[in-house]
């Protein structure tokens, strides 16, 4: 027989605190996330998080309330908040509710798109991939020495103007290029001028066609800013379950999340935990970020930008987070300042992936000996600025020559940054990485300048690049061979 779709009696606003909508139902209340419309021509949403008594529910709206008075009527609109779906919202940029904000004609309705809604379950346990994989970026400083995880979660931690975004922008290139996979950006509490750069940018580059971009930005309510995740989750779910397309999600900040959520907690009137945060603080993390997973038709990699407040990390946000994470990416001021992109600092960062059962011995080994010797480098740069270079021992000499080589093999050129640097872009596999990292432990271009090594994709190309007598990068510090030449004088 032919169900006959539901009748819902519509309610009344009976009070309005700012983002808190009190309202009355006569009939039978909604349930707990049902998306409400209120005001001229509904332009109020309100998503229902709790019923007060037999006739009341108490909401929190995702649009700004001005004009919303007491008595209105409120429009029951039979299901939660809900995100497109399908093919068609790839190269669109969408707000939370999933209209398109790009300036481009709207999503037609009915072809190739469908609408799902934002509060669904993580996969269950019988359906996720038990085995540890590396997701593979083409990013040497990344694969060698923090390996990300497929389905996995890594942080990336960077200032303003350490390459933060470029380094996000390269993986989505590459993702694009070369893994025939999916990206889609997520900006929670974005600044408006972060957003249209970044949709200039991916235009750019290229990559537009094979990514989705939704935003929150800065200004909107704090229930949008709450709800933006789950509906970048919503569409990422698509193209892993039903596309069978591996995706990158990209979190631009993941502290904003939480930052939201503890906003909405306040005006709902519960209990602040500590430090302020919402005592559910823990489960609505978790209720995203276990929706993150790799399955038997796909995986959903994230990588996330996390703020840490005021660089504690004994704070409940910043620890919450770190619990999810597998991977941790430090950006560092200082490589930045010296030209060494991607800005990676290699010994705060540091990866779950990097133990002998997941990426193998000879990975683990090599992984450990370029720590250890840039942890070298690092103990005797003190000397080095006091005394000199001539004053340390042959060996430390060999390890400062090592890891100045090391620091420069690192390096890599973008594809996103071509019309910038000039340099064309280079994707390295992870064997070549390992490659020319080995070799140059095992000081096979000593006699090569530092230079010849800076900004090259495999390391052969060090020896050609040394040929052709190549521009060099301006140093401050003397050269290994020129250190030599003048202790030999």
């Amino acid at each position: 027989m032919k169900q006959e779709p539901a009748v819902h009696s519509p309610g009344v606003v009976v009070a309005v605190r700012g983002s808190v909508v009190d309202m009355r139902f006569d009939g039978g209340l909604p349930a707990i996330h049902t998306l409400l419309r209120a005001g001229d021509g509904g332009r109020v949403a309100i998503e229902v998080l709790s019923q007060r008594d037999a006739r009341h529910v108490r909401g929190i709206a995702l649009t700004p309330t001005q004009g919303l008075a007491r008595g209105m009527p409120v429009e029951h609109t039979g299901g939660p908040l809900q995100a497109p779906v399908g093919k068609s919202i790839l190269s669109r940029m969408f707000d939370v509710f999933g209209h398109t904000i790009d300036r481009e004609p709207p999503l037609a309705i009915g072809e190739g798109v469908a609408w799902r809604s934002v509060h669904r379950a993580p996969p269950p346990l019988v359906r996720r991939s038990t085995s540890s994989e590396v997701f593979e970026t083409g990013i040497k400083a990344i694969d060698v020495l923090t390996p990300l995880e497929r389905g996995g979660k890594a942080g990336l931690f960077g200032g303003a103007g350490v390459g933060k975004t470029v380094l996000l922008t390269e993986m989505i290139h590459n993702m694009v290029g070369h893994q025939q996979g999916v990206s889609i950006f997520c900006g929670i509490g974005e600044r408006s001028r972060e957003g249209e750069e970044l949709y200039r940018e991916m235009q750019a580059a290229g990559v537009l066609p094979h990514m989705v971009m939704i935003f929150a930005q800065m200004n909107e309510p704090p229930g949008a800013r709450f709800r933006v995740g789950h509906a970048a989750l919503t569409m990422a779910e698509y193209f892993r379950d039903d596309e069978h397309r591996d995706v990158l999600l990209l979190v631009d900040n993941i502290f904003r999340f939480i930052q939201a959520g503890a906003e909405v907690s306040g005006l709902m009137g519960q209990m602040p935990s500590r430090l302020g945060y919402q005592p559910t603080m823990g489960t609505e993390l978790a209720a995203l970020e276990e929706r993150i997973a790799n399955t038997d038709s796909g995986a959903i990699t994230a990588i996330q930008a996390v703020y840490v407040p005021a660089d504690d990390f004994t704070d409940p946000a910043a620890v919450h987070t770190f619990s999810h994470l597998s991977a941790s990416i430090v950006l560092s001021r200082k490589r930045a300042s010296e030209g060494l992109f991607p800005a990676i600092d290699p010994l705060q960062s540091s990866s779950k992936m990097v133990t002998p059962g997941i990426v193998g011995e000879r990975h683990y080994t090599l992984a450990q000996a370029i720590r250890r010797t840039l942890a070298q480098y690092a103990e005797l740069k003190d000397i080095i600025a006091m005394l000199g270079l001539e004053q340390l021992s042959p060996d430390d000499r060999k390890v400062v020559a090592r890891a100045r080589r090391l620091e420069r093999f690192l390096t890599q050129p973008f594809f996103t940054t071509e019309q910038f640097t000039g340099l064309t872009g280079k994707l390295v596999s992870l064997k070549d990485a390992l490659d020319g990292c080995e070799r140059i432990l095992a000081d096979e271009f000593k006699d090569l300048p530092e230079s010849a090594l800076y900004m090259i994709g495999a390391v052969d190309e060090a020896t050609a690049k040394a040929k052709g007598k190549a521009k060099p990068e301006p140093e401050q510090q003397p050269t290994q061979e020129e250190a030599h030449a003048l202790d030999d004088a």
